[in-house]
């Protein structure tokens, strides 16, 4: 089973991004845009596990304690790069609670052995892939100028910055991830709750 843990998003959050994506989507028609159902925040990709390394996975999430926090949808980009564009991104804004909080959850699951993340958490919302469909913000062999995205570029850049309003996390998911031609389909495993700021 293919699992990750994120945050789902407001009802309110996922309607103004699914309005914007009816809007641009047919500017880079030979992208694979994500699903408004399926965004959400990525805490966490853990990968394949077995079931008895789901319930590990679930007990260890069960007692972690962490804040709410506020997180804001604004602005956007490319990875790696606008030239060699391969996801199509808005970015998120958030206070030090949702770094922390991915922090846990990555070293709750590395006492499974599940590898660390080598690098600085940094959310984004993928809404759009091209090329071979890494979501690595990290230049990758084979990557290379393409065209996918420069239609979409230049209405980007005749519009004002993006935001997508603010919402409060009070909770975070253990998903599983079904992949298919489709596009991935994502349900929430077990739910656990974070701590009101007030």
């Amino acid at each position: 089973m293919r699992v990750f843990v994120g945050i789902d998003l407001d009802p309110e959050i996922r309607a103004k991004i699914a309005r914007f994506l009816d809007g641009v989507r047919g500017f880079a028609p030979d992208a694979r845009w994500i699903r408004p159902e399926s965004l959400h925040v990525t805490l966490k990709f853990i990968g394949e596990q077995k079931p008895e390394g789901v319930e590990a996975i679930k007990e260890h999430l069960r007692k972690l304690e962490s804040a709410s926090t506020d997180i804001r949808f604004t602005g956007r980009g490319f990875f790696p790069t606008t030239k060699a564009a391969r996801v199509f991104w808005i970015g998120i804004q958030a206070g030090p609670e949702l770094a922390e909080l991915a922090g846990r959850v990555d070293a709750a699951v590395a006492e499974l052995g599940v590898p660390r993340e080598d690098r600085p958490y940094s959310p984004h919302l993928t809404l759009a892939r091209g090329g071979d469909g890494s979501g690595s913000p990290k230049w990758r062999k084979g990557d290379r100028l393409n065209s996918t995205f420069a239609a979409l570029q230049k209405r980007l850049d005749a519009m004002t910055d993006l935001d997508f309003g603010t919402m409060t996390a009070r909770e975070f998911f253990l998903y599983q991830s079904q992949l298919s031609p489709k596009g991935s389909k994502y349900t929430k495993l077990e739910r656990f709750p974070l701590k009101s700021l007030e």
